[in-house]
């Protein structure tokens, strides 16, 4: 049984480092396998796997905060079920039960894999186009209720992808009557999901039931890999990006040459880099640039390698700034748009009442229920778009001095395991716990815009690389006692 458990929990993780970048729906899946397959071992005699670390007190500590706020919230239903979301650091424990150093190495190149595999496709989708671009919209269309306008592309009709006019008639003939009619648009180069009403026996029986003129693809729009979300597809790729660089650089720092060591993961943070520009993500574009160069100062690069990671991050960042020249509303490259507007305001907002309730905050999505009677601009209930401003929002300011104790405890961590590795021939071993600290850099440098802590996927990945670290410094301090 525990060989079973091992093998079950085994292809959890690899399910989960091959969806990880895309989905997390397929990443959950992969670590409920991985979950089973910690349990039959577990079951067998097997050890769980877990040592005290320096990261368990503020870990601990910040969730029995987030607890207590949800108890004492604005909306304590609202935020007690969330709970369910906050307790997703569990998987920093079953990562670390089941995780080897070759095991962590050969799943983070997995990872960086599947990510680039993701870019590559977001290139080429943006090559081929997207959807079909509306010329008109006709007097009796359903989507005369939602903002469509001319120059916008349906690409999705009730989740099923659509390239012509007549496949959106023929979707909406489909639906059952009665149901949901959605539509997922492209309008000027951003993601929309907007509901046109129900379907009905009049409308499927029309010429056309859509009542749309047009025709070609968009190539307008940002990319999102196999999902949707071109934000979490963005943050996943800056830190998977930071990955690939610490085994290009740490091979390099060996000597070693070939295209298997070096050019490989070159590749790869190329192709990754690319993508995070094709996502028009302005504030990760920054914080790739950061993390990029703290994996170059900690990998003390010369020569050649210094030039390959500048050309690395000042080819992501013009090309970046040509993606939302192209693909984001006007001003949007000066942060003079209404987006930029709009966070700046929420954010206001949230930082003013912060003050009201500083010790356990508002409680996590309490805001949903009391957007408007708390003073926030527009009907859209979004979060701060920040990740320190949200925490101590939501969770209080003590949950937010928890946070940064925790952060700081993982980067002083994983700091030390590079430094630990760098002596050694473990190139590999040593390129994790490098790229572990340009990832952690860049996430950090995005939360201060992005609430990107609140992102399941972004989240897990940061549990992971946590649980990596923990493992990686154990095997390493293990060699030195032996020795």
């Amino acid at each position: 049984m525990r060989l079973s458990g091992e093998r079950v929990a085994l292809g959890g993780l690899f399910v989960y480092a091959l969806a990880a970048p895309h989905s997390i729906a397929g990443a959950w899946i992969g670590l409920s396998f991985a979950v089973l397959g910690w349990l039959l071992r577990a079951l067998s005699g097997g050890e769980a796997g877990w040592r005290r670390t320096p990261l368990d007190l503020p870990l601990w500590f910040f969730f029995s905060w987030t607890v207590a706020s949800s108890l004492l919230s604005a909306e304590p239903r609202t935020s007690l079920a969330k709970l369910l979301n906050a307790a997703t650091f569990l998987v920093f424990y079953l990562a670390q039960g089941l995780l080897t150093r070759r095991l962590a190495v050969g799943l983070a190149s997995l990872l960086i894999a599947s990510g680039a595999a993701g870019a590559l496709w977001s290139a080429g989708e943006l090559l081929v186009g997207r959807g079909v671009v509306v010329r008109e919209v006709g007097a009796e269309s359903p989507l005369r209720t939602t903002p469509l306008a001319p120059g916008d592309a349906v690409w999705r009709v009730r989740g099923a992808r659509v390239s012509t006019v007549a496949e959106i008639d023929e979707a909406i003939r489909r639906a059952p009557v009665g149901a949901r009619l959605t539509f997922g648009v492209v309008t000027r180069g951003e993601h929309a999901e907007w509901d046109a009403g129900v379907v009905t026996q009049e409308m499927q029986a029309a010429a056309s039931p859509s009542g749309l003129a047009g025709g070609g693809r968009t190539h307008s729009f940002r990319a999102s890999g196999w999902s949707r979300h071109y934000e979490t597809f963005a943050e996943m790729l800056q830190m998977l990006a930071q990955l690939a660089l610490g085994f290009a650089l740490a091979n390099l720092q060996r000597g070693r040459r070939g295209w298997g060591r070096v050019a490989l993961p070159a590749l790869a943070f190329a192709l990754l880099a690319a993508g995070i520009a094709l996502t028009a993500m302005r504030t990760v574009l920054v914080a790739f640039a950061i993390g990029a160069s703290v994996v170059a100062v900690r990998g003390s690069t010369r020569g050649r390698a210094r030039l390959f990671v500048t050309a690395g991050i000042v080819f992501a960042l013009a090309f970046g700034a040509v993606a939302v020249w192209r693909t984001r509303a006007s001003g949007a490259l000066f942060l003079r748009d209404d987006s930029s507007r709009l966070r700046r305001e929420v954010a206001s907002v949230a930082l003013g009442r912060v003050v009201e309730r500083p010790l356990f905050g508002y409680g996590m999505d309490a805001v949903k229920q009391h957007w408007r009677e708390w003073g926030f601009p527009g009907d859209v209930q979004i979060h701060t778009h920040s990740t320190p401003v949200q925490l101590a929002f939501d969770r209080g300011i003590p949950a937010l001095l928890l946070w940064l104790w925790l952060m700081a405890a993982f980067w002083l961590m994983a700091a030390r395991a590079e430094r630990m590795w760098r002596e050694t021939d473990a190139a590999l071993t040593h390129g994790l716990a490098l790229g572990t600290t340009g990832a952690l850099a860049g996430f950090l440098a995005s939360s201060l815009v992005n609430y990107n802590f609140g992102d399941a996927e972004v989240a897990l990945l940061l549990w992971w690389l946590m649980a990596a670290v923990v493992v990686i410094s154990r095997e390493r301090e293990v060699i030195g006692d032996e020795r």
